[in-house]
């Protein structure tokens, strides 16, 4: 009986590792990344994945495990505001090549970072003394490390402020947005899997004001000139109109665009998930410049008058950036 020659074996090539994360956010990120559809099958197939919490069951002590450097791409999004995601951002960054924060939480601090205009200590009042719902005859508050029935139980330590990605771990390349739109996510996906990335630092969206790519942009009069200035709720905005030139208040000449104009789209002006343009270091600083420039004021208690009509002026400009920010936070 002939013997059949045996086949040669062949290690099949490893594929590249890739992290996916959720931080401090609300979920929304996760969600976007499940947006771009038949690409996520285009991932599966180029890259391992080695951790992603809201869909997969992997823990944390297997990441623990890998070599330095072992993931290609570490995707992360949200902020930290606790221990526990500054740990694991920090074990991520220890194990990736590359890190990407991902959605305007981790790049700037996102909404949650409005918190940093109060402190630690008034929140937990709050939500578990003041608040008008709250039943707590004990006056319990959360501690790190409490005993029960002779067993140690901890929970994370909650920190004094929100922290951007970028203030606790070297951050790669940012990709902005509450959430990112899918168009830019599957372009960054697209960019890792052809290893077409730009300059390490690059923010992976266009390099524009939001402006710029408006569909109102035509209607913009060639002096915008401000005797009040209204809440979009409070009238019934022009679909087709600048809100600047409306009196409505529209972060867009100090935001980045890269969003779609989606909030435009609906009749709602921007609010400023995409951070600042390129090249400015405080966009809600950048508005207020604009801003004084178009007030149609010709003495103090004028401009006075207009700039009071703004209700929550900190809110309006640093709604998703204030860790960023040169406020960054209240000081006590």
């Amino acid at each position: 009986m002939c013997s059949q020659p045996r086949r040669k074996e062949t290690k099949m090539a490893e594929k590249p590792k890739v992290a996916i994360c959720w931080l401090g956010g609300c979920g929304g990120c996760d969600e976007a990344v499940v947006d771009i559809n038949e690409v996520l099958l285009r991932v599966a197939n180029a890259f391992e994945l080695v951790l992603w919490p809201v869909a997969l069951d992997f823990k944390y002590h297997r990441i623990e495990g890998m070599h330095d450097g072992e993931i290609a791409l570490s995707i992360v999004n949200g902020n930290i505001r606790n221990s526990e995601q500054e740990e694991i951002a920090k074990l991520l960054r220890k194990k990736s090549q590359l890190v990407l924060a991902f959605g305007a939480c981790a790049c700037f601090g996102g909404t949650p970072g409005l918190a940093n205009l109060t402190t630690k200590e008034d929140i937990f009042n709050w939500v578990y003394r003041d608040a008008p719902t709250v039943v707590n005859p004990n006056g319990n508050y959360p501690q790190t490390r409490s005993y029960v029935d002779g067993k140690e139980l901890t929970l994370p330590e909650f920190y004094g402020q929100v922290y951007a990605l970028n203030e606790i771990i070297e951050v790669d390349y940012y990709l902005p947005g509450c959430p990112p739109p899918p168009y830019l996510v599957m372009s960054a996906v697209s960019a890792v899997l052809e290893d077409k990335l730009p300059p390490k630092g690059s923010t992976l969206s266009p390099h524009r004001a939001l402006c710029d790519t408006c569909p109102r942009n035509k209607t913009i009069p060639s002096r915008i000139a401000l005797k009040d200035i209204k809440r979009i709720h409070e009238v019934e905005a022009e679909p087709d109109s600048c809100f600047l030139a409306q009196g409505i208040i529209c972060l867009g000449p100090a935001t980045r665009t890269g969003c779609g104009e989606s909030c435009i789209n609906i009749n709602i002006p921007c609010r400023g998930c995409f951070g600042p343009v390129e090249g400015v270091v405080d966009s809600g600083a950048k508005f207020v410049s604009a801003l004084a420039s178009i007030l149609d004021a010709d003495d103090e208690e004028q401009v006075a008058r207009i700039t009071s009509q703004i209700v929550d002026l900190v809110g309006y400009l640093y709604r998703f950036s204030l860790p960023i920010s040169i406020l960054n936070r209240r000081r006590v």
